[in-house]
């Protein structure tokens, strides 16, 4: 840099680098050192180096004092200049802090990063989930980082080489029971897929938490399919029922209320039957992958119950929206059978254990305190969520018989 008298902007010299191989790296770099509104003084004996530094900066929101041969004076602008002269941020940059979240982050906004700095004129995105009270769980960070350290890779995580040989009877009784479970996965799966693409990107870590949970129930579907197989058998019966209650389910269009009930009634209730088949696996793969796809299923859950707290506090009213799905949703299954009852009586002889007549009892009386835990565990979620105890229990009994 030549020398200048104190009262000389900073010079730079870029020789004879020009615009087309980066000169522009090197004036960004000198005018970040430069305070907003001073000059930064540039020579170049680069070819058309004044028409491509005029040209520049003018889209960076710079303007070009005087100019002299192979001499320019760029007097540094900012964001309120130029191209960025419309921008505005979108939320604030530290997560941290009070309303970092907007209420309802602009169409505009798209793809951006929150907090970001985003330049006017760009596109609308259509996310039909763009209001925070429509998705929001406050605790949506910490359960996103709780759901990350909980993953596990089916190939180690499982020991698929564990030997065992079960009775012809029990292992179909496995069989049918991983079946059933594929089935109701699929829809755990593919409901929040459904959401997914819909929810504005402001919203990150509701985006992350759906991701996650989307791919939590399709490991759940690998285990459940590689267990039905593994001992060299086709997957056994899927009932109308059985479909009809999963439809009704998919079909739901309202964020919230399908959260409701996939994760709160359906999802809580396969907590109790995934833990009953964990404590009555008849072999060692069939626990473990019972006990893994458990602990997944209760981090979903707790987003549900999260985003079902959150979104109440803001709008009481709709805790009669939640009942009156539940009440549709019952009377739309009112004509189907419910439960497979091949799954029913699948389950029982797991937990009895043998073809005797006392283990066939002791088996029903397990199942039959199984459905009694589920309707339980509903009863007591219904209520954490503001539910008056007789309306939580009516809600729970109404649940459908398929469980999910």
């Amino acid at each position: 840099m030549p020398p200048m008298d104190a009262s000389s902007p900073p010079t730079i010299d870029i020789e004879a680098l020009g615009f087309d191989r980066g000169a522009h790296l090197l004036i960004k770099h000198a005018l970040a050192c430069v305070p907003m509104g001073a000059t930064l003084r540039v020579l170049s004996y680069a070819p058309e180096f004044h028409a491509h530094v005029s040209a520049w900066c003018r889209a960076q929101g710079h303007t070009v004092g005087c100019e002299t041969e192979g001499c320019a004076h760029i007097v540094r602008g900012g964001y309120q200049v130029g191209r960025w002269r419309d921008a505005e941020r979108c939320g604030r940059a530290n997560p941290r802090a009070p309303r970092a979240v907007a209420e309802h982050p602009r169409a505009t906004w798209g793809l951006a990063a929150r907090g970001a700095m985003v330049e006017a004129g760009g596109p609308e995105w259509g996310f039909a989930l763009d209001h925070k009270q429509e998705i929001w769980a406050e605790e949506a960070a910490d359960l996103y980082r709780q759901a990350v350290a909980a993953q596990w890779n089916p190939e180690t995580a499982v020991d698929w080489n564990a030997p065992f040989e079960l009775p012809e009877e029990i292992e179909d009784a496995v069989v049918q029971v991983m079946t059933y479970l594929i089935e109701n996965e699929n829809a755990a799966l593919l409901v929040p897929a459904r959401f997914l693409g819909r929810v504005h990107p402001h919203f990150r870590e509701i985006m992350q938490l759906l991701a996650i949970q989307i791919a939590d129930e399709a490991r759940h579907v690998e285990v459940f399919s590689r267990r039905a197989r593994l001992k060299n058998r086709e997957p056994a019966l899927s009932t109308v029922g059985g479909q009809s209650s999963l439809k009704a389910l998919f079909d739901e269009p309202d964020f919230s209320v399908a959260a409701f009930l996939l994760s709160v009634l359906g999802e809580g209730t396969f907590v109790n039957l995934l833990n009953f088949r964990h404590a009555h696996a008849p072999d060692p793969v069939t626990r473990q992958i019972a006990r893994l796809a458990a602990r997944d299923e209760a981090h979903h859950v707790a987003f549900g119950m999260g985003h079902l707290l959150y979104r109440l506090q803001q709008e009481p009213v709709l805790r009669v929206r939640f009942a009156n799905a539940v009440e549709i949703r019952h009377d739309r299954l009112a004509a189907t059978s419910g439960l497979n009852e091949e799954v029913f009586d699948a389950l029982v002889l797991l937990a009895a254990g043998a073809w005797s007549p006392k283990a066939i009892a002791v088996g029903f009386e397990r199942v039959r305190m199984l459905k009694a835990e589920m309707a339980e565990g509903r009863r007591l979620r219904l209520g954490k969520l503001g539910f008056e105890e007789s309306v939580a229990a009516r809600l729970s009994s109404l649940h459908t018989r398929n469980f999910m």
